[in-house]
């Protein structure tokens, strides 16, 4: 038996059976589920990181797919999400400058 203990997408219970295995899972309440969204979200990033350029689209579709269900569990619509990304991209701008910070120095 492997321990896993850690959110997984809806239909992997599904597949598991359908490979001839079993398993255990619980349904979180809201706070729980929150938390390990946010866990999720460390997880899949780490995996961006990690993936080769091949793999890359489908690690991100993996995070695209954790900040969809944080918003969801925390009542935050995309619009809002991506208005806040505009106003901040407005007033501090964006990433497309390659912009690398090596240090502040006083004066």
């Amino acid at each position: 038996m492997v321990q896993y203990n850690k959110l997984v997408r809806d239909r992997i219970p599904e597949i598991i059976e359908r490979s001839g295995q079993s398993c255990t899972t619980e349904v979180l309440d809201a706070d729980a589920y929150l938390q390990a969204l946010l866990e999720k979200l460390g997880e899949e990033a780490a995996e961006v990181q990690a993936a080769s350029p091949e793999e890359r689209a489908s690690e991100l579709a993996d995070v695209l797919e954790v900040l969809d269900a944080i918003m969801q569990a925390t009542g935050l619509s995309e619009e809002t999400v991506r208005g806040v990304q505009q106003e901040k991209r407005a007033t501090r701008g964006g990433f497309q400058q390659r912009l690398f910070l090596r240090d502040v120095r006083e004066g």
